[in-house]
């Protein structure tokens, strides 16, 4: 074998390790404010994949693949909605969170869900606090005192069971909403649930959940902590054998309704809400995947 031959060979390996280490969760708190694609993460993306997607659907609601695509564990933060103007992003170890300062809790809360960190055994410890990277200050356990409502978790605390820090981080203000009591415990507990189940079917999971935040809603507290009258949660599957998308929109209300009840168009949350969601799919995929709402396909 040649010296040239053998450097080839090196550097390709080196390339390999590169591209797993960017790929794993960092233990790094950060914020930035801006997310925008380049054409040359673009293409990055798109010559590094081992195979080609095949967006051609029967159902219209999911795209099957001829093998497994590497260049699926490639786009980094897919979770992460698109940010406005200004938009501060927390990012924890568990999950990233958009804040409202006008409404003392999340925008939105987004993470990437695994089989593995579901087997994870830290139990759940109930120790609410402030988020210390809130720097304009989140709500406190003083604002749900006697209000009536639950502290209700966006990203579910038995989501968090894979360390320690990740699952203090589940119980910064930050990660609550006030939620009716029958709803927190019932619907969006079952919600939670049935998302685990299928991220330990499908191997992993981007998730993004808040409330739906708009002028005019009832408060609780002294730093006025807006109480949203529907939730909703966008779940997208992006591994083989098939690329999937749903959504949920539910009042916050107890309710005896099946779940498949509240399953709508990712559009339709996108238009609540104003936030664009999974803005780093390709514009074909991401519009097919967000105007449909097919829950056979998961269930």
């Amino acid at each position: 074998m040649t010296k040239n031959k053998k450097k080839s060979i090196l550097i390709f390996s080196l390339g390999i390790l590169l591209i797993y280490a960017c790929g794993t969760k960092t233990t790094n708190t950060k914020t930035y404010e801006t997310y925008t694609p380049t054409p040359e993460s673009e293409d990055a993306i798109e010559s590094s994949a081992a195979t080609e997607i095949n967006t051609t659907s029967s159902d219209n609601t999911s795209f099957e693949e001829d093998s497994v695509n590497t260049a699926i564990t490639l786009i980094e933060m897919l979770e992460i909605p698109e940010l406005k103007e200004n938009e501060v992003v927390i990012s924890h170890l568990g999950y990233s969170v958009s804040y409202n300062e006008t409404h003392e809790q999340a925008n939105w809360i987004a993470y990437e869900l695994t089989s593995e960190e579901l087997m994870g055994t830290v139990e759940r410890k109930d120790r609410f606090k402030p988020d210390p990277d809130v720097a304009t200050g989140s709500a406190t356990v003083d604002d749900y005192k006697k209000s009536g409502y639950d502290r209700g978790h966006l990203a579910p605390a038995a989501d968090m069971k894979w360390s320690e820090e990740v699952m203090a981080e589940s119980f910064y203000f930050s990660n609550m909403s006030p939620q009716v009591p029958g709803f927190n415990r019932g619907i969006w507990k079952l919600l939670e649930e049935l998302v685990r189940t299928w991220a330990k079917e499908d191997g992993a999971l981007y998730v993004v959940t808040g409330g739906v935040l708009q002028e005019g809603l009832p408060t609780i507290g002294k730093n006025g902590v807006s109480v949203p009258q529907y939730y909703y949660k966008v779940v997208l599957d992006y591994r083989e054998p098939e690329i999937k998308a749903i959504a949920f929109l539910i009042p916050n209300e107890k309710t005896d309704k099946e779940i498949s009840t509240f399953v709508v168009p990712i559009n339709r949350i996108e238009e609540l809400t104003g936030i664009n969601f999974f803005p780093k799919l390709e514009d074909t995929i991401e519009e097919q995947l967000e105007s449909t709402s097919e829950f056979s396909i998961w269930d």
